[in-house]
């Protein structure tokens, strides 16, 4: 039992953390089968690797395609990205840098409600804005500014139990 005016801590597997990432986005190509294959083909071809991945579709029917690389490929990635974004009509393709991740492991957060909301809470109150999101039934990640990732980790590690 938790004793009075102590808040009662979720527990998980831990955090992750990496760093010296950047976030690159393929933006507002028109949503259609192909677009995620085209760009992680070719990176993969390239032996270049995601560590990060997201994607969404906005009400007018663009896709945005999110993912981290490390700082050193950033450069490879989006070179190669250029014909393959005007091939995909993509609007344009942004680039973060730097930022890291911070991600809460489970084992399992099915059942665990709230979870997500916990965790992008501690960061807004911490004044943190995460500028993506991925989750998985085991794992949260949040990428964040590099310069605010200390203060990110600080603030999760206050709302969650850690080993």
């Amino acid at each position: 039992m938790t004793a009075p005016g102590k808040i009662s801590k979720i527990k998980v597997g831990g955090i992750m953390k990496r760093r010296d990432l950047v976030l690159i986005g393929v933006m507002s190509a028109p949503d259609r089968p192909g677009v995620a294959s085209a760009i992680f083909e070719a990176m993969g071809e390239a032996q270049l690797n995601a560590e990060f991945v997201v994607q969404c579709i906005d009400l007018n029917n663009e896709t945005h395609v999110l993912f981290c690389v490390a700082k050193e490929d950033a450069e490879h990635v989006i070179e190669l990205l250029q014909p393959i974004a005007s091939e995909l009509r993509a609007k344009r393709i942004t680039i973060t840098r730097p930022v890291a991740m911070a991600s809460v492991f489970g084992p399992d957060f099915r059942e665990l409600p709230g979870i997500a909301g916990t965790a992008f809470g501690a960061l807004a109150r911490s004044g943190i804005n995460i500028l993506a999101v991925s989750t998985s039934i085991s794992t949260i990640t949040c990428v964040v500014d590099d310069d605010r990732f200390e203060q990110a980790v600080n603030a999760l590690q206050k709302v969650f139990a850690l080993p």
